[in-house]
Protein backbone atom coordinates (compact mmCIF):
# COMPACT_ATOMS: atom_id res chain seq x y z
CA UNK A 1 0.00 0.00 0.00
CA UNK A 2 1.15 3.44 -0.65
CA UNK A 3 -0.65 6.96 0.22
CA UNK A 4 -0.05 9.86 -1.42
CA UNK A 5 -0.86 13.38 -0.23
CA UNK A 6 -0.61 16.35 -2.75
CA UNK A 7 -0.18 19.93 -2.02
CA UNK A 8 0.55 23.32 -4.24
CA UNK A 9 -2.54 23.63 -5.86
CA UNK A 10 -4.10 26.99 -6.65
CA UNK A 11 -5.32 29.88 -8.77
CA UNK A 12 -2.24 31.24 -11.12
CA UNK A 13 -2.67 34.07 -14.04
CA UNK A 14 -1.24 32.87 -17.39
CA UNK A 15 2.68 32.75 -17.57
CA UNK A 16 3.08 32.15 -13.68
CA UNK A 17 4.54 29.17 -11.60
CA UNK A 18 3.12 26.56 -9.19
CA UNK A 19 4.52 23.82 -7.37
CA UNK A 20 3.09 20.78 -6.64
CA UNK A 21 4.01 18.26 -3.90
CA UNK A 22 3.60 14.93 -3.69
CA UNK A 23 4.73 12.78 -0.53
CA UNK A 24 4.12 9.19 0.17
CA UNK A 25 4.07 6.78 2.84
CA UNK A 26 7.01 4.52 1.93
CA UNK A 27 10.25 4.83 0.34
CA UNK A 28 9.75 6.18 -3.07
CA UNK A 29 12.89 4.05 -3.61
CA UNK A 30 10.85 1.01 -3.58
CA UNK A 31 8.04 2.13 -6.11
CA UNK A 32 8.75 1.69 -9.58
CA UNK A 33 7.40 4.75 -11.47
CA UNK A 34 6.22 7.82 -9.64
CA UNK A 35 4.13 10.49 -11.15
CA UNK A 36 1.30 13.50 -11.95
CA UNK A 37 -1.58 12.98 -14.17
CA UNK A 38 -4.29 15.82 -14.85
CA UNK A 39 -7.96 15.13 -15.68
CA UNK A 40 -9.88 18.66 -16.90
CA UNK A 41 -13.55 19.15 -16.96
CA UNK A 42 -15.37 16.86 -19.69
CA UNK A 43 -12.06 15.10 -20.62
CA UNK A 44 -10.07 11.77 -19.66
CA UNK A 45 -7.19 11.59 -17.29
CA UNK A 46 -3.82 12.27 -18.48
CA UNK A 47 -0.26 11.93 -18.26
CA UNK A 48 1.63 14.90 -17.46
CA UNK A 49 5.02 13.52 -16.32
CA UNK A 50 6.60 10.28 -14.67
CA UNK A 51 9.92 9.58 -12.88
CA UNK A 52 11.17 5.88 -12.71
CA UNK A 53 13.02 4.85 -9.69
CA UNK A 54 16.53 4.84 -11.39
CA UNK A 55 15.41 8.64 -12.09
CA UNK A 56 14.30 8.88 -15.67
CA UNK A 57 11.52 10.88 -16.61
CA UNK A 58 9.26 11.29 -19.01
CA UNK A 59 6.84 14.12 -20.07
CA UNK A 60 3.60 14.49 -22.34
CA UNK A 61 4.51 17.09 -25.06
CA UNK A 62 2.06 19.21 -24.22
CA UNK A 63 4.23 20.14 -21.36
CA UNK A 64 7.74 19.76 -22.31
CA UNK A 65 10.30 22.08 -21.35
CA UNK A 66 7.40 23.97 -19.05
CA UNK A 67 7.01 21.35 -16.22
CA UNK A 68 9.70 19.85 -14.11
CA UNK A 69 9.52 16.85 -12.27
CA UNK A 70 11.97 15.93 -9.60
CA UNK A 71 12.27 14.08 -5.99
CA UNK A 72 13.34 14.44 -2.62
CA UNK A 73 13.89 10.64 -1.78
CA UNK A 74 14.94 11.69 1.74
CA UNK A 75 11.29 13.01 2.29
CA UNK A 76 9.87 10.56 0.07
CA UNK A 77 8.20 13.44 -2.00
CA UNK A 78 8.48 13.87 -5.61
CA UNK A 79 7.59 17.95 -6.98
CA UNK A 80 6.30 19.24 -10.14
CA UNK A 81 7.11 22.11 -11.11
CA UNK A 82 5.10 24.08 -13.39
CA UNK A 83 6.25 27.54 -15.19
CA UNK A 84 5.18 29.51 -17.87
CA UNK A 85 1.28 27.84 -16.98
CA UNK A 86 -1.50 28.18 -19.35
CA UNK A 87 -5.32 28.29 -19.68
CA UNK A 88 -5.44 24.83 -21.24
CA UNK A 89 -3.15 23.63 -18.03
CA UNK A 90 -6.38 24.07 -15.69
CA UNK A 91 -7.21 20.65 -14.24
CA UNK A 92 -7.40 18.24 -11.14
CA UNK A 93 -3.97 17.47 -10.92
CA UNK A 94 -3.27 13.53 -9.08
CA UNK A 95 -0.39 11.97 -8.21
CA UNK A 96 0.42 8.54 -8.85
CA UNK A 97 2.76 5.53 -7.63
CA UNK A 98 2.50 2.20 -9.32
CA UNK A 99 4.20 -0.78 -7.97
CA UNK A 100 5.06 -3.54 -9.94
CA UNK A 101 5.46 -7.23 -7.79
CA UNK A 102 3.27 -9.93 -9.13
CA UNK A 103 1.07 -7.58 -10.67
CA UNK A 104 0.65 -4.11 -11.30
CA UNK A 105 -0.68 -1.93 -8.99
CA UNK A 106 -1.22 1.79 -9.03
CA UNK A 107 -2.00 4.33 -6.23
CA UNK A 108 -3.34 7.95 -6.53
CA UNK A 109 -3.77 10.86 -4.33
CA UNK A 110 -7.17 12.71 -3.62
CA UNK A 111 -6.16 14.97 -6.33
CA UNK A 112 -5.20 18.84 -6.47
CA UNK A 113 -7.20 21.76 -8.64
CA UNK A 114 -5.06 23.87 -10.66
CA UNK A 115 -6.74 26.79 -12.37
CA UNK A 116 -4.71 29.34 -14.98
CA UNK A 117 -7.09 31.90 -15.33
CA UNK A 118 -6.37 36.04 -15.75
Amino acid sequence: QVQLVESGGGLVQPGGSLRLSCAASRSICSINTMGWYRQAPGKERELVATITRGGSTNYADSVKGRFTLSRDIAKNTVYLQMNSLKPEDTAVYYCNARTVVTVMTDFWGQGTQVTVSS
